[in-house]
């Protein structure tokens, strides 16, 4: 009797991958996955692929801040650099940068720096004195009652303007004096304000007298933590307070006359101290941890505080604010956000359970970059916005960003001033000599929960000049072994390495090499086993 043929079959199968996508720090991650990597980027996705060469723009002795405007700005120490020339001096300490018009503040120095005049100076200023005279003056070339400060040989024009609110301080003898009018105009020695400011003496209080003592008269600034310009307004807050200069005039936020230019002031009156703030979508939003304000209106009197509590910016990560793909990003206590005008979501997903803090953000346009503390130290990770894919660098310990000329500009606590990204059109740098980079898979099951083997990887992948790859596997939790000697050839082509074979409920990938590299394609043949236990790393 003749018996049917039995058909050979020696249960290899092939897997391949032509899509690489960002990374998956989770446990479920699925087959082919990166559950870790460095210096990669979705530059060239589906491709996995290394990002490209950063360039060292300068290096500062100690890099205290970076801003961009007209020109590049920063701090090295005490000196303030604008343009690539030294205007001015600060103190030693991390700065907080905003523009208005021409006028750039630096924080919490309150100074500014003029980029049409050239002009570097202080946004308040102060005279002090041992007397001062009250008297009576001139109003708009018209005389005028109880309206003028005097001292003689006094310039005061050198400290203040007309329209700048003074605070006059010091008096005893009419305690009613010390306030903070407006300034309507200067004459040499003399200052008028609007008719009947200050009380004289007299029983009609119209006799001109002086008081004695220490007398102040100044032009404050609030001691703002965070600060941002919308509407030609600089609007900022301190721990409790929002405040909002006089439009168009950063000299300015204690003028209160009823006027539409006036500067503005409340305080929110809720727990918790304020982690930021920033214009966007034509308004000024201010966040706490657990709360987000937003201001409507366009003039003080209609100016509405608007809460919500939800995910703020988490205490430390005031720098993590970046606009990229026209929404905005920053690191809460529950990981990265991104806001687009209504209730923030999340957008950490890929980090799975780890948290982060003290997180610095950069835009270039499309991507977020931001610099975070999690359990691998310090890293600096790159979000897709196009892609929806992160992706992570290096350690490189980001500070500062800022964007000019269509580069990303990123200050290191090295003091380092580095070009990240897509460089275009880059100005005089040096570029860096390799990448070291690395890309390790999540776990292969290959979709099925028996033991299985893999015998043998191709790879098919192009490599520039001097670039070099080497493979790794690992099954089931051991150490991570060779698979054949380094690929160094310089061309676009298929590698097929052979492997041991070794029996297990997973297997792992990891590449690392140096230099630029992009993999086109990743096959796996493997065969499938039984159920039955087996020991780790057991043929």
């Amino acid at each position: 009797m003749k018996l049917p043929s039995i058909v050979y079959q020696d249960g290899i199968r092939k897997g391949t991958q032509v899509k690489f996508g960002g990374l998956n720090h989770n446990l479920g991650a699925g087959d082919g996955e990166l559950w870790d990597m460095r210096n990669l980027t979705s530059d060239y996705y589906p491709l996995l692929a290394s990002r490209g060469k950063r360039r060292l723009f300068r290096t500062l002795t100690k890099g205290n801040g970076l801003f961009s405007w007209d020109a590049l700005a920063w701090v090295d120490g005490t000196k303030f650099f604008y343009g690539g020339i030294e205007r001015g001096s600060v103190e030693d300490s991390e700065k907080t940068f905003c523009a208005l018009g021409a006028y750039l503040i630096i924080l919490p120095d309150k100074k500014y720096y003029n980029t049409l005049t050239g002009e570097f100076g202080s946004l308040e200023s102060e005279w002090i004195g041992t007397s001062l005279t009250f008297t009576n003056g001139k109003l708009f070339e018209e005389d005028a009652e109880a309206n003028t400060i005097q001292c003689a040989g006094v310039d005061w024009s050198a400290y203040f303007k007309a329209g700048d609110a003074v605070t006059i301080s010091g008096c005893t003898k009419h305690a009613e004096n010390n306030k903070t009018p407006v300034i309507r105009e200067i004459d040499g020695d003399k200052m008028y304000f609007y008719e009947y400011a200050f009380t004289l003496d007299g029983d009609k209080g119209e006799t001109p007298y002086t008081e004695s003592g220490n007398m102040t008269v100044r032009r404050t600034v609030p001691m703002l933590r965070y600060i941002c310009e919308n509407e030609n307004r600089l609007w900022g807050c301190d721990d409790t307070t929002i405040y909002a200069s006089k439009l168009g005039d950063p000299f300015n936020w204690n003028v209160f006359e009823g006027l539409d230019t006036d500067s503005y002031a409340v305080d929110t009156g809720s727990a918790g101290k304020f982690t930021g703030c920033v214009s966007f979508l034509g308004y000024p939003i201010f966040f706490k941890e657990d709360h987000i304000y937003k201001v409507y209106g366009s003039l003080p009197s209609n100016f509405e505080i608007m809460g919500s509590a939800t995910l703020g910016i988490a205490d430390g990560s005031h720098r993590s604010l970046a606009i990229a793909g026209e929404t905005l990003f920053y690191l809460s206590r529950a990981g990265v956000m991104v806001y687009s005008g209504g209730i923030p979501q999340p957008v950490g997903a890929a980090f799975g359970v780890d948290r982060f803090k003290n997180a610095v953000g950069g835009s270039d346009g499309l991507k977020y970059y931001v610099s975070m503390t999690g359990p691998d130290g310090e890293l600096l990770y790159v979000y897709d916005t196009q892609k929806g894919l992160w992706h992570t660098e290096d350690a490189i310990k980001a500070r500062y960003f800022a964007r000019f000329g269509g580069n990303l500009f990123l200050l290191n606590d090295q003091g380092e001033v580095w070009i990240a990204g897509n460089v275009q059109n880059a100005p005089e740098s040096t570029e860096e000599e390799t990448v070291a980079w690395s890309a390790e898979f999540g776990d292969f099951t290959e979709n099925d929960p028996n033991k299985k083997g893999v015998s043998k990887l191709q790879l098919r992948m192009e490599l520039e000049e001097g670039a070099e790859v080497q493979v790794y596997l690992k099954f089931d939790g051991g150490e991570w072994l060779k698979v054949d000697e380094k690929l160094c050839e310089a061309k676009k082509r298929s590698y097929y390495l052979p492997i041991v074979p070794r029996r297990g409920d997973h297997y792992q990938l990891k590449l690392e090499g140096k230099g630029t590299f992009r993999l086109y394609s990743l096959t796996r043949e493997y065969y499938s086993g039984s159920e039955l236990k087996s020991t780790q790393g057991r043929n």
